[in-house]
């Protein structure tokens, strides 16, 4: 992912998009909204060695955020902690880096 992001960055761009959210399901929503508005879709990538679409982001019941990927007519969600970025990333996955900070 291009340049690592500093410990800072990372706690900044949480806090702004957890602000005025104080339980972790609020938080978890703030995060996801960031990353669904953020996150440059559709882009490919690699899942298991076969080329598949990520789509959009979703965020499932049990508080997972996940991307949605498709293969011909398969459709997957895939944790999108678990999601394999192209390099180069799409724009707005330093969200995603943000998000996998904040699960810590």
């Amino acid at each position: 992912m291009g340049e690592q992001m500093s410990e800072k960055q990372l706690d900044e761009m949480v806090e702004q998009a957890t602000v005025d959210a104080y339980e972790d399901e609020e938080q978890l929503t703030g995060l996801f909204t960031m990353i669904a508005e953020q996150l440059a879709v559709p882009f490919k990538t690699i899942v298991l060695g076969v080329e598949v679409t990520v789509k959009k982001v979703d965020l499932l019941p049990g508080s997972r955020i996940v991307a949605i990927c498709t293969h011909g007519r398969y459709r997957q969600a895939i944790g999108i902690l678990d999601l394999l970025l192209p390099d180069p990333p799409p724009e707005g996955a330093e969200w995603i880096e943000a998000y996998r900070h904040w699960e810590r």
